[in-house]
């Protein structure tokens, strides 16, 4: 492939890869993302290679291994274009009766189909199934229609051609301004609008100027980078090359956890077409602008997802956070102006530009524009990769998009913005999400996980897990974060173990109000949100911790015992063979005892115990005192 050297042979070969390819023929297109591949899809592609060959169908069905569409949980997910059939759980074995009923004989395969774990109801076309239907998906919508690894996939959907405008259409301000007004805000959690950071580069005095991706998404349970990287990577580029017109620099960089193998390896596949294509490197589209991109593989330190620690380490020095005296877009990458935006911030502005600053706003709230992308995880029917319209409510991304709760459980919180976010409580659910609606809530964005809690959730375990991965993930560099991080992580450890102490509580808000106030980098001050959070809607659950040495949850395991109840009990002995400790004493037609002195608290017998008996009880500090 020749370079491309002009917008004009660029819009050519567009038509000219458009013009190959007939609409209406059948293509397979099967998630080839890390979730899918985890469950089975690299065999589910080699079935339908094989298949298709052995039916004689290669040369008229296509096939295309695609990013992730979002419904992790029902992976395999294969689906069947033009009618947009989808198929969830796709096994190996599945395959020669999609390949003969439905690309043959144009039948659905109703086992393979969605079915509503409520009603019972069937959908058979991605559009209709409850979890897509109720989500606006402008990001994330090409990683379902590409080939990650196909350059000309990228461009039939109009691939490059915001960059081809930018460079011959527009000033590099003009593209600022553009940005600017479409309110666009950093997606990776502090919402800082994007235009004025790309300004502020643009107008320092200093040379060079650099524009980084942050994909050092190292939130538990959070995936949203991840996905954008390995599904559609050359959009990311695309808008990481736009940045770098824009603020006047010729060098990028892409910080990516080492974690993500697959995303490292589609990146890199997507820059050397790139630089094939005319996209990178030097006089792109024969405009005169040089640019190139270098990725980064970070070490798995969670304190580089932080600006200065991110500049540090991409410097070849120790991951850590310093003073911010100066903004990173004046004094950044080797003291130099540096545009810092995560992943789902570049993926949006080829679709600013292409599409328009009042596209883009037409959705949102009055802060907060556009859409945002979340893992939705935890408690919940449907898990997943959403993305949704800024101000829709948390009730109905639970409720319309998850699912609801599984097991007929209750709603107790939702987490939002990663470790360093808060939990909002049912009273909320309705809140809108936005930046600052959240902010108002004592809660964030952040980089986009959100986390749904049932009834059997303990309000200060849940701070406590999320303080303690924090105290472990501090650099150390200051001793607020450092030491008030662990002190704050040993007095919610010793909450939960029934060990709580009056002033725990004042204690507890002294060192997080000191944490926020006094750290050096935006871990440090986030950090208390979990506890400050959980204690402004949750207090009930802490003073019964201390003062009644009870979890109302029965979650906390030194705060609860097990039982049997002799009237349910029938003896049928599953409890006793599969306690690991041998606490359990009876035998056929006797009924069981649990020795609390051997009783390691495990739980196993609760869970194994048949729901018809239901003859094992948990019982709180409270009801066992």
């Amino acid at each position: 492939m020749e370079r491309l050297s002009s917008p004009e042979q660029l819009e050519q070969l567009r038509q000219d890869i458009l013009a190959a390819r007939n609409p209406e023929t059948p293509c397979v297109s099967i998630c080839a993302g890390s979730g899918c591949l985890a469950l089975g899809a690299r065999e589910v592609i080699d079935a339908f290679t094989a298949e298709l060959a052995k039916q004689g169908l290669e040369a008229t069905v296509d096939t295309r291994g695609t990013g992730c569409p979002g419904f992790c949980e029902q992976g395999p997910v294969v689906v069947i274009h033009p009618q947009e059939i989808c198929y969830l759980k796709v096994t190996p074995e599945d395959v020669p009766e999609i390949v003969a009923k439905t690309l043959q004989d144009n039948e659905v395969v109703q086992r393979l189909v969605y079915v509503d774990s409520v009603t019972g109801e069937r959908e058979t076309r991605e559009a209709e199934i409850p979890f897509y239907k109720n989500q606006e998906r402008r990001v994330l919508c090409n990683n379902a229609l590409v080939d990650s690894r196909s350059i000309d996939d990228y461009l039939a959907v109009d691939g490059y051609s915001a960059l081809a405008k930018a460079l011959t259409q527009m000033t590099p301000m003009g593209v600022i301004d553009e940005v600017k007004r479409a309110n666009l805000r950093g997606m990776g959690g502090a919402g800082f609008p994007t235009g004025r950071k790309w300004e502020g580069s643009r107008n320092a005095p200093d040379d060079p100027k650099y524009v980084v991706v942050n994909a050092d998404e190292g939130d538990p349970g959070a995936f949203m980078d991840r996905a954008l990287l390995e599904g559609n990577p050359h959009s990311i580029l695309e808008g990481l090359i736009i940045g770098g017109y824009a603020i006047g620099a010729q060098e990028g960089f892409v910080y990516v956890r080492q974690e993500y193998p697959l995303a490292v390896e589609n990146l890199a596949h997507a820059i050397m077409q790139a630089e094939q294509y005319g996209f990178l490197g030097q006089n792109i589209l024969g405009t005169g602008f040089d640019f190139t991109v270098t990725v980064h593989k970070g070490a798995g330190a969670f304190v580089c997802g932080e600006s200065t620690a991110l500049m540090t380490a991409l410097e070849g020095r120790v991951g850590e956070p310093r003073p911010k005296y100066v903004r990173s877009n004046v004094k950044g990458l080797w003291n130099k102006p540096t545009v810092l935006n995560n992943v789902e911030t570049w993926a949006n502005v080829p679709l600013i530009i292409t599409r328009g600053a009042d596209w883009f706003r037409e959705i949102g709230t009055e802060g907060s524009k556009g859409t945002k992308i979340f893992s939705l995880v935890g408690k919940i029917t449907n898990t997943g990769l959403v993305e949704v319209p800024m101000g829709m409510s948390l009730r109905d991304i639970v409720y319309k998009i998850g699912g609801g709760i599984p097991g007929g459980r209750k709603f107790k919180a939702v987490q939002t913005g990663g470790p360093s976010g808060g939990c909002i409580p049912e009273a909320q659910l309705d809140l809108q999400v936005g930046f600052d609606e959240l902010s108002k809530a004592g809660s964030m964005m952040g980089s986009g996980g959100m986390i749904v809690m049932d009834e059997d959730t303990c309000m200060v375990d849940v701070a406590r897990y999320f303080i303690a991965f924090l105290t472990e993930e501090s650099c150390g560099k200051c001793i607020p974060c450092r030491e008030g991080l662990r002190q704050m992580n040993k007095i919610l450890t010793r909450i939960t173990e029934g060990h709580g102490r009056a002033g725990d509580l004042e204690t507890l808000e002294d060192l997080a109000e000191l944490a926020m106030e006094a750290s050096l980098c935006a871990l440090g001050k986030s950090a208390p949100n979990p506890f400050l959070s959980t204690l402004r809607y949750f207090r009930d659950e802490y003073e019964a911790h201390i003062t009644e040495k009870r979890c109302p949850a029965l979650s906390c395991k030194e705060l609860i015992s097990y039982s049997v109840d002799p009237d349910k009990c029938k003896a049928c002995m599953i409890c006793l063979k599969k306690c690991p400790a041998g606490a359990i004493e009876g035998g056929k037609k006797i009924v069981h005892v649990i020795d609390p002195d051997k009783c390691t608290k495990c739980g196993v017998c609760f869970d194994v115990c048949p729901s018809r008996f239901a003859a094992i009880k948990k019982l709180s500090g409270e009801a066992r005192s």
